[in-house]
């Protein structure tokens, strides 16, 4: 590429810790890298942390299944949407300046939302988060790009993919603790103080990186373009079940997501200064890092999404407890994280990358075979060989996507790298929640009146439907306990045939990543340094 030309006759970029020890704290690579984890934890946490709350809110504040789905829904597309634009900005007027200003819009986004009394404020805030963390997650990774040199590159990014991990994993455990002992508004409230800690850590350590041909301009045609296509495409998925696959109305915003991708394609290759410079993909390795991240995030957010209403409402745990027998999840993301990163940097990530989504998929599937009554151990061994397969795929896919993009697109590659995440678990909530939907509906009609229960009207129908959707019952108050016990028995089994399906769709999305990772390989970039070439 013509970029990485450029890069290649400015060979200061990747040295400034170098002259670090001059200027004291300041620009210190592995302060550095302290500084942006705090961030960054706070973001991956609040990915997993509001899975937990989930069923709180929807009693607390009455959502329905949809409204739970754009809780998520919505955090994530605003993060998909915004990190390309986020990381350009970090490129232009540096990663620093982005990066608090992520920190300090994401705490006060968490805080209001804590503060709202009805699922459209939570909703609405939820967006905004979702915005101000495609700020600093992006910049995060400029930030280390910028300051460690090349040869430590990789290991800085094995350290951060496994802060995300960790902090991905660990979201259901603190949010259980928070949710039964203070409430489903502290979960958003505790990002406050950690938001404070990291701009004051932030402005004292960070150092200002400019990227050395920075873009003058902004695709705002193109960020339209690449907004609408995203929004067509999620909401024709989470509206499916309720139009109907077959409804023209889903059909019109399916081919309008199409057509807005397409345009958005053509468009980038007229502008003088693309959203997205799609020469970027004649790396098939940073291609194959970006579907890879994408599937992942699917299989896994997508799964994780269904199985905290399993504990919660089918087995009848507390939040705790269901964030406690996500422990094997969370404690082997956090071991395997760092071996991982270790194992690829002396392999490559190819193997390690196909090993992890082989795991994945025997877990996800391990998962569809799930019952009302499996025990506690069962459930860990599935949880724990996911959490096995998950983190070299989070350490990985970061360090292909990186290190295969020109040096001075770090903020672009940082973006790419998060929006395929955040994007595949949009996709990953909205198509799972439409399998489960669509298995719902199909089956409880059949087990409703097999159990011998009163018939219901279409309304009664729907609405049963929707509350069957996360594993509650519709038993109406005043209900017999002999009838009620029947109506709870249809509503899990029924429940339990739709996340069986789920995970196996799941199961299915992990399988075809495992040949895109035998498509990756070591960053460009990382791999000159392994060979004494400093680029």
């Amino acid at each position: 590429m013509t970029s990485q030309t450029t890069v290649d006759k400015a060979p200061q970029t990747p040295e400034p810790p170098a002259s670090t020890p001059a200027s004291g704290l300041r620009g210190h690579p592995w302060l550095t890298l302290f500084s942006v984890a705090i961030g960054v934890m706070m973001v991956a946490l609040d990915g997993t942390i509001v899975a937990i709350a989930n069923p709180a809110i929807q009693k607390d504040l009455g959502a329905s299944f949809a409204d739970v789905q754009w809780i998520t829904n919505g955090y994530f597309l605003a993060l998909a949407v915004a990190l390309i634009t986020a990381g350009k900005l970090g490129d232009r007027f540096g990663h620093r300046q982005t990066f608090l200003i992520g920190v300090t819009g994401f705490a006060a986004a968490s805080g209001a939302i804590g503060l709202s009394h009805s699922i459209a404020l939570v909703v609405a805030f939820r967006v905004l988060q979702g915005l101000f963390g495609a700020l600093l997650m992006p910049a995060a990774l400029g930030l280390l790009r910028a300051t460690f040199p090349a040869e430590k590159l990789n290991m800085a990014i094995g350290i951060w993919g496994m802060v995300i991990g960790a902090s991905t994993a660990g979201g259901p455990i603190i949010g259980g603790l928070l949710v039964e002992n203070v409430s489903w508004q502290s979960v958003f409230f505790i990002n406050v103080p950690v938001g404070v800690v990291a701009l004051v850590i932030g402005v004292v350590i960070l150092k200002d990186h400019r990227a050395e041909n920075a873009p003058k301009s902004f695709d705002v045609l193109g960020i339209l373009l690449l907004s609408t296509a995203m929004f067509c495409l999620v909401w024709a998925i989470i509206q499916a079940p309720t139009w109907g696959w077959g409804s023209g109305r889903t059909w019109l915003f399916i081919i309008g997501s199409l057509v807005a991708f397409g345009l958005f394609a053509f468009w980038e290759t007229k502008v003088k200064e693309p959203l997205i410079p799609l020469g970027l993909f004649r790396s098939v390795p940073l291609s194959a890092g970006v579907v890879l991240m994408a599937l992942m995030a699917i299989a896994f957010l997508g799964g994780l999404f269904f199985v905290t209403f399993y504990l919660q409402n089918v087995h009848g745990m507390s939040p705790v407890d269901a964030g406690l027998h996500l422990l094997p999840l969370t404690g082997m993301m956090i071991i395997a994280s760092p071996l991982a990163g270790v194992v690829i940097t002396k392999v490559g990530p190819r193997i390690p990358l196909a090993a992890g989504m082989i795991f994945t998929t025997v877990a996800m599937f391990g998962m569809s075979t799930l019952e009302t009554g499996t025990s506690s151990f069962v459930m860990s061994i599935w949880f724990a060989l996911l959490g096995m397969g998950l983190a070299p795929v989070m350490v990985g896919a970061t360090e292909v996507i990186v290190g295969n993009a020109p040096m001075e697109l770090s903020g672009v590659a940082g973006g790419l790298q998060q929006a395929s995440m955040q994007i595949g678990g949009s996709l990953g909530t909205a198509v799972l929640g439409a399998v489960m939907a669509s298995k719902v509906s199909h089956d409880l009609p059949d087990n409703w009146t097999g159990a011998g229960l009163p018939p219901l009207t279409p309304d009664q129908a729907d609405k049963a439907a929707e509350a069957v959707q996360v594993g509650v019952p519709p038993v109406a108050p005043g209900t017999p306990a002999e009838i009620a016990a029947k109506i709870t028995t249809v509503a899990h089994d029924t429940f339990m045939s739709g996340m069986g399906l789920a995970c196996l769709v799941a199961a299915g999305v992990g399988a075809v990543a495992v040949f895109v990772a035998l498509l990756t390989k070591r960053g460009d970039n990382a791999a000159a340094a392994d060979a004494g070439v400093h680029i």
